[in-house]
Parts: structure tokens; C-alpha cells; sequence
């Protein structure tokens, strides 16, 4: 057994959990949209028992949120009298007037389309603006989920999904983008397919577009998977150029199971600052329940999102070791590999891990330990903070140990340190 110098005094891990779970701020309100207007936050919603769109106003992204009434009172020409109106989105136009997309049930055909509606205040009423749909197309199973971006240049985009999943016959969900005049109504050249479903966790579905520009790359965020139900999830896709393929990351933002419950189906998302919305199911879907509205901060990692309450994983294997080696082809192991060999009073393994705010977090350990408990020397920053204990469940049987640990606002520094026995390193999930 090893000891190192100054450990002794160091505590046992704190096994409580720390994570901070994103926060319900208002009941009944799927597909939140969020906009600031001076000093005031507002937030839309799909339609409920509150109206066609409730509109809902807050001091802050953090609330408390006061309801207050319907945005759209008026329905388009063109839309059934039955079924809600889904996923608005609200942007303040250079003439000062107010742009609420949204999407509704088309008279014409059995499918949903995206109309366009205007008001001189954030507030409404919106009228809506057109004889007809903005974008509908019965052949690609009608177009959902508008959602406005302007550049940096000044230069005004749609975003919408082609929801071909309505087709049930295999048409694939595309997200567009599409140019448009200052008006945001008037379409400039050709739409650009951004990205489509290919992910087997997205069954066949991705929707519910929101598109931001970081300083060195876009960032698209997206919903995947069956709206009704815990499978639901928001993920993103980044390109460094409007012109170039988005490419997927290669893990979810948000799942049910990152968020350890606290939100089912998390999707939905709108981005506000450092704060993200999104939606999540209270009751049954199918059934009687109904989906809140969850906020919950949000941070930049080299220009890719992190959601504080959210898990995200770094691979022990992509560390700095130190008098340590990196095993692959790990049975079991999350990629086949991990961090062996930290057998040694000078064995270690500094993974770097970020955190959207200060705070105290819960890291997950993923481990294997097969010659008895063993323990590791955890700091953080260059200051330890406790022993690290891994129960002894035989190599290769792949486990997690829960420790809170405190972190500061961005990127942080996690060393595991050989302390007694043996242990191998999997991953750090940090929430």
C-alpha cells in the first residue's frame, strides 16, 4: 500500500449528490420560446388550456414567470378550427415590429404547416399576416418548428423541419434553412438542408431547430426521438460555416437519463444568455399529463454547450497520465479503453472537465477494481479534496462511485492519484 506525503489529513469522498437539476418555472407549457425585451423575459408556449399561444413574462430567464394571456387570439384563414398550434417563435424585426412564427393544422390538407403572425409588442395580440401558409408541403408530410436566426452580417434565416416521419413510409425529418428579406417572410434563393435523422436514437424523428452563433463555429440544437415519452432528448450539431455540413455530437445535450430523471424527454430547447429551456413530461404520455417548462444553465466548452445538471462524460484515457498507461480493447469499457496501471506512489491521471458555473457538482467515477477496495487521491485545481473509494467488484465489471465536488466557472482540472490498491480509470461524468 502507497501513501503519499500530505493525503492522510485529505477527507473521505462526500458521497451526497451536489448536482444542481434543471429547474421547473412554469407548468403546462410545452416548446418554450424565450426572448428578452429590455428589462423583461417573455416565454411562449404550444397551445393549452391558456389559449392559442400563452405568453408569459418574467424579470429574469430564472423567473418567477406570471402568465399573461393569449399572444395569438386570432387564427390564420387557412387553419382548422381544431388542433393546437404548436412551437411558436417570437423576433423583433429591424422595423420594431414583432415576427411570431408557428405551426398549425392546414384545412387543406391533413397535415401541419407554418404561418407567420405580427405585433407591435411582445406582448400581441399577433395577427396573422398572408392568405396562406408561409412554408406547406403535403408531399414531404407537411413543416414544423419554424425558428428565426439573424447573423452576425445582419443577414435574417428561417429554420424549419420537413416532417417527413408524418409520412410513415420512411421519408426522412430534414432540418432547412432558408434565407430570407429583413421582413422575414420573403424568401431569398434555394433553402440548405442542415441535418437529417440517422441516428438510432432519434427513431426516425429530429425536430425543433434553434440555431446559435459561438465565436468560432454555429451550433445547431435539435429534439430527437418520440415527442411522447421519456426517450425524447435535445442534442446539437456544429459547422464552422452556414455554407458547410453540420456534424452531430456524439452524445445527447440532454436525455432523461443525464438529467437522472429530473426532466423526461427534455426537449424542445430554446436558448436565452446562459440559461437553456426546454421541456419535460409531468403524467403519462400517452394519457393525461402535460409538459413544464425547465430552465437550467448553460456554459460554452471551446464553443460546444454544457448544461449544468446534465452529465457529461470525459474519457480517462484522454488525460495527462503520468507513470500510468492507457489499456485497450477494455471489455466492457466505455470505447474499449481506460486508464490501467495507476499502481504507483507517483501513478496519475488529470482529466480536464467543465463547469457552465461555480459551484459544487456530482462526478460520477466509472472504475474497475478487482484486488480488493481500492482508493485514488482526488484534487481539483492543484488542491486536494478527498479519497476516492472504489468497492472491489473484480476487473472488467465496470461500476460508478458517486463523489461532490467543488469546481469553478469553466475549465477545471481533476488529478487521480494512487492512494491504496488498485483501481482502473473508465470516465468522469460530471453534473
Amino acid at each position: 500500500m502507497a501513501h503519499v506525503g500530505s493525503v492522510p489529513a485529505a477527507a473521505t469522498a462526500p458521497q451526497r449528490t451536489a448536482t444542481e437539476p434543471p429547474k421547473e418555472v412554469i407548468t403546462d407549457f410545452a416548446d418554450p420560446e424565450v426572448i428578452q425585451v429590455g428589462a423583461t423575459t417573455y416565454a411562449y408556449s404550444t397551445s393549452s388550456s391558456r389559449g392559442t399561444v400563452p405568453v408569459a413574462s418574467a424579470p429574469s430567464a430564472s423567473g418567477p414567470w406570471t402568465m399573461r394571456g393569449d399572444a395569438l387570439p386570432t387564427k390564420p384563414s387557412w387553419a382548422k378550427e381544431e388542433g393546437g398550434f404548436w412551437a411558436p417563435d417570437v423576433s423583433r424585426r429591424a422595423d420594431g415590429q414583432y415576427l411570431m412564427y408557428f405551426t398549425a393544422p392546414s384545412a387543406a390538407n391533413p397535415y401541419m404547416c407554418i404561418g407567420a403572425a405580427l405585433s407591435t409588442g411582445p406582448l400581441g395580440p399577433f395577427r396573422p399576416i398572408g392568405g396562406g401558409p408561409l412554408v406547406c408541403d403535403p408531399r414531404e408530410g407537411g413543416d414544423i418548428d419554424a425558428a428565426s436566426f439573424v447573423d452576425n452580417d445582419g443577414k435574417r434565416y428561417l429554420l424549419y423541419k420537413s416532417d417527413g416521419n408524418a409520412l410513415n413510409n420512411g421519408t426522412p425529418s430534414i432540418i432547412w434553412l432558408q434565407e430570407v428579406n429583413a421582413d422575414g417572410i420573403t424568401f431569398v434563393g434555394p433553402r440548405r438542408e442542415l441535418i437529417r435523422n440517422g441516428q438510432v436514437a432519434e427513431n426516425g424523428v429530429i425536430e425543433a431547430p434553434v440555431l446559435i452563433k459561438r465565436p468560432t463555429q454555429y451550433v445547431l440544437f435539435y429534439s430527437g426521438g418520440s415527442y411522447c415519452g421519456d426517450d425524447y432528448f435535445t442534442g446539437y450539431a456544429v459547422s464552422s460555416s452556414l455554407a458547410e455540413p453540420f456534424s452531430k455530437a456524439y452524445r445527447p445535450l440532454m436525455t432523461t437519463e443525464t438529467v437522472d430523471g429530473a426532466v423526461r424527454g427534455p426537449g424542445g430547447a430554446d436558448v436565452l444568455g446562459d440559461h437553456v429551456f426546454v421541456h419535460g413530461w409531468v403524467g403519462e404520455c400517452p394519457g393525461e399529463g402535460t409538459r413544464s417548462t425547465y430552465t437550467a444553465e448553460l456554459g460554452w466548452a471551446n464553443d460546444r454547450p454544457v448544461v449544468r445538471g446534465s452529465r457529461v462524460r470525459y474519457e480517462a484515457e484522454r488525460g495527462v497520465l503520468n507513470h500510468a498507461e492507457v489499456r485497450t480493447g477494455a471489455a466492457g469499457a466505455s470505447q474499449d479503453a481506460v486508464v490501467a496501471k495507476l499502481d504507483y506512489q507517483d501513478s496519475w491521471v488529470d482529466i480536464q472537465v467543465f463547469a457552465p458555473a461555480a459551484g459544487h457538482y456530482t462526478a460520477h467515477v466509472g472504475y474497475a477494481a478487482g484486488g480488493g477496495d481500492a482508493q485514488h487521491i482526488v484534487t481539483v485545481n492543484g488542491t486536494t479534496q478527498f479519497v476516492l473509494n472504489y468497492p472491489a467488484h473484480g476487473w472488467d465489471d465496470w461500476r460508478q462511485v458517486p463523489a461532490t465536488i467543488g469546481l469553478n466557472r469553466g475549465w477545471n482540472t481533476l488529478r487521480f492519484q494512487h492512494h491504496s490498491r488498485w483501481a482502473e480509470l473508465d470516465y468522469v461524468e460530471i453534473a
